[in-house]
């Protein structure tokens, strides 16, 4: 994969061209030739042609699970200090690189340049969290108990051998870290299935891995559509999943996984609500709910989607989102100014504006609703697939806008009456991602806290994503947690052993 070293100034035309062909990484070495081809990918916020990649299918995910496979037991044995090393390094050339990580994501993707920096900057930090695990995996001692037969009793923490990862188009960059650090941390080798409407930043990446000394065999990518991922997760030598995605295919893999009864790690949807009471810091509230909205053009799975008002101040809740979101630039996302970018391809485009379509039939439209105007576009950007930051009001609760994820630019504002009705609307939907709760009463916080089904709970604001937290959901967002100490035992299993005195 060519190396686009390009200054901030330069035009989308000028760093694509460096693009050329991106092709798997198997067993150290970079593939030139694939059992599917080649197929173009284009930018979606340009319409052009980005570069070409190399598809991967069954043959591929094959030669990949065998060399991770073989590749295992020596990554396994390695002193646990020379893993932290590694991926310490992983780490530090991951912050050099952030500006090239960040402008490949940005022509994937969409993204704003400086949101793609971002998503590469934390990647980074999850590798030098999970370094910093590598070499304090620890088991425990178990009491005797006095029917126990007298000797020594405790627990050794073990890797699962192959571990296959199938990453989501929405920046993958971050599923990187999330993903690959604790299970490498772990002592597992992995087989990576990278997004074909994603491809660039996570070959980058590999690159990177290479150069930082990771062993060849330890971590495979094969860029590839439902074929190569449908094999990995049915491969009898994978030994676990772990997926982020949408709802559909989860179902597709945990039906594929059952054949050989292998478990599978879920980062699903969210519908997200921020849950807004009248001595709340509104104009805060109003500006963190947009911002999170919107950030991705919507298309994330723990933005806040939802904004849940007490009726006593609701109208100025809405009027005031309405024009956080009218006042956000949308355009060419590697302009420092612009907050939207394109949403991923024009039938990404089209589904989301039919959704605020069928939605403006009974909801207030306040603001946004239409595909962006191109003639407001920079004439670089005018082919993409842009939609304006919406805004519904008095969306009814049992819509599928309130239900379920747009995946764009969409936030959907409903009224309620007190913290009952707060707590039932904010859970009344299949998913249990986040929720963000806003009030300055401590006293609330207690008591609607521990009655919110969702995984993350922010008050007051979100903090990000620290590598140290745990990420996840309840219901239908998923099971299992990245991130933490619990990220990193999702990629171990426990053995007991006993030794008889």
């Amino acid at each position: 994969m060519g190396e686009p070293t390009v200054n901030a100034d330069t035009s989308l035309s000028q760093i694509t061209d460096q693009l050329g062909v991106t092709g798997p990484l198997i067993d150290g070495s970079w593939l030139e030739k694939t059992s599917l081809g080649a197929a173009d990918h284009l930018s979606p916020a340009t319409g052009r042609v980005n570069g070409s990649v190399l598809l991967c299918g069954p043959h591929e995910v094959n030669d990949a699970v065998a060399a991770a496979r073989a590749a295992q037991p020596e990554w396994r044995a390695m002193s646990p200090d020379k893993r932290r090393r590694i991926l310490q390094r992983v780490e530090e050339l991951m912050l050099e690189r952030v500006g090239d990580l960040g402008r490949l994501t940005t022509l994937e993707i969409g993204a704003p340049i400086l949101m793609s920096s971002a998503l590469a900057h934390l990647c980074a930090g999850w590798f030098g969290y999970y370094a910093g695990w590598a070499d304090k995996i620890e088991g425990v001692t178990i009491p005797p108990s006095p029917l126990m037969v007298p000797g020594l009793d405790y627990t050794v923490p073990e890797p699962y051998g192959v571990v296959g990862a199938i990453l989501t188009w929405n920046g993958p960059v971050m599923s990187v870290g999330m993903k690959i650090a604790p299970a490498l941390a772990a002592g597992n080798c992995v087989v990576v299935k990278s997004p074909d409407l994603a491809p660039f930043a996570v070959a980058r990446f590999g690159e990177i891995a290479l150069e930082a000394g990771l062993p060849p065999g330890v971590l495979h990518i094969l860029p590839g559509g439902p074929e190569a991922g449908d094999h990995l997760v049915r491969h009898g030598d994978v030994d676990m999943i772990s997926f982020t995605g949408g709802i559909p295919t989860a179902r597709k893999i945990l039906d594929a996984a059952r054949h050989t009864l292998k478990p599978v790690l879920l980062e699903l949807g969210g519908k997200t609500a921020s849950v807004v009471f009248p001595d709340a810091d509104l104009d805060a509230a109003v500006a963190d709910t947009v911002r999170s909205c919107m950030n991705l053009s919507g298309q994330g799975c723990n933005l806040s989607t939802r904004l849940l008002v007490h009726r006593d101040v609701y109208e100025d809740v809405v009027a005031a989102a309405g024009r956080a979101a009218a006042a956000l630039t949308v355009g060419d996302p590697f302009a420092p100014t612009t907050a939207l970018g394109p949403v991923i391809g024009p039938a990404a485009r089209d589904r989301i504006l039919g959704v605020i379509e069928r939605a403006a039939g009974t909801a207030r439209l306040i603001t946004g609703g239409r595909a962006v105007d191109p003639s407001v576009l920079s004439p670089e950007v005018r082919e993409g697939c842009f939609v304006e930051p919406t805004v519904l009001a008095d969306v009814a609760e049992d819509s599928e806008v309130a239900r379920h994820e747009v995946f764009g630019p969409v936030l959907s504002v409903l009224p309620f009456d007190d913290e009952d009705d707060a707590v039932r609307l904010a859970n009344a939907t299949p998913y249990g991602l986040g929720s963000v709760l806003y009030t300055r009463d401590v006293a609330r916080v207690q008591r609607v806290v521990p009655r919110l089904r969702a995984g993350t709970v922010h008050v007051n604001g979100a903090s990000g994503q620290p590598p140290g937290a745990p990420f996840g959901g309840y219901k239908h967002s998923g099971h299992g947690r990245e991130g933490g100490k619990e990220g990193l035992y999702e990629f171990l299993q426990t053995k007991n052993v006993f030794i008889r005195a």
